[in-house]
């Protein structure tokens, strides 16, 4: 992927190295060991966690706050950092340009960087749970080791597998500022867990194809692909279907738990992105067939 002489994103926050923030609890200051503590407690007791945080905090009221570490650039020498800046600022042009086709104003997300856990406004971010998007701070957190995992537990190298990967992340970030979010997670409150599960995969889903027309509109631009990339990008898409992480993990599939997609609709649903470069084609809200 050629990426070398792109503009870097302004919106790149790096926290990695500056712990990972905290908990204040009724005025009160906590750390994670604390939190980890109140967590197991609640479990084997069955208290609710914030009643175990407020007994351990001295009282106060159950109000938590969560600090963030003070935001800084990443280093300059930092290669992997410089290269998520560029497909940052390439989604950026992107959203850009297609809101504007389409009379809206396109908003930009900032991108955190960080190790361990760091707090967000959707909770305690893990490396753990792997790239997210909070849409209550709009900020896409990853966790750079995910890119070694991406190559070496998922068989999916590549610099395009790991742009992919971004990409995904700013589609919901897409999903957020067209209302889609609020709309399905109303929704979900509405129905079962297995029609709720059925919405989020036609919400992974989208964002994948959305993460398709980024690609296709970033290689017309700036003609950034190489031999092999697409289909890097593919690997990927595969790689974490619901389907073959099942089977890798408990050994056996079952549909109707599946949150993100099969590999084949996770494929299927980026071509369809890329292949059309148009965010009206990825409503699969509306498809009778994902």
């Amino acid at each position: 992927m050629r990426m070398d002489d792109h503009r870097e994103s302004d919106n790149l926050e790096d926290r990695r190295g500056s712990g990972g923030g905290g908990l204040r609890l009724g005025g009160g200051r906590l750390g994670l060991g604390t939190i980890a503590i109140a967590l197991v407690a609640s479990y084997f007791l069955g208290i609710n966690p914030l009643t175990v945080l407020n007994m351990l905090s001295g009282g106060g009221l159950p109000v938590i706050e969560q600090s963030a570490p003070a935001a800084r650039r990443p280093p300059a020498d930092d290669a992997t950092a410089r290269f998520v800046s560029q497909v940052l600022a390439s989604t950026e042009d992107t959203w850009h340009a297609a809101f504007h086709a389409n009379g809206k104003q396109y908003q930009e997300p900032k991108l955190v960087l960080f190790s361990g856990v760091t707090p967000t406004a959707c909770g305690t971010g893990q490396s753990a749970m792997g790239p997210f998007y909070c849409p209550g701070d709009q900020k896409v957190y990853i966790d750079l080791e995910f890119f070694r995992e991406l190559k070496t537990r998922f068989q999916a190298p590549g610099e395009f597998a790991q742009a992919y990967v971004i990409a995904h992340e700013v589609g919901h970030h897409v999903q957020n500022l067209l209302g889609i979010a609020d709309q399905v997670q109303q929704k979900k409150q509405r129905v079962s867990r297995s029609e709720a599960n059925a919405l989020s995969v036609r919400m992974e889903l989208q964002a994948d194809c959305l993460a398709g027309v980024w690609g296709k509109h970033t290689d017309t631009m700036k003609q950034v692909l190489e031999p092999g990339d697409l289909e890097a990008a593919l690997t990927a898409a595969s790689a974490i279907g619901d389907d073959r992480l099942q089977q890798q993990t408990q050994g056996r599939i079952v549909p109707e738990s599946f949150t993100h997609g099969s590999s084949a609709q996770r494929m299927r649903w980026f071509k369809r992105g890329f292949e059309s470069g148009d965010m009206n084609q990825c409503n699969t809200f509306k498809a009778a067939q994902l």
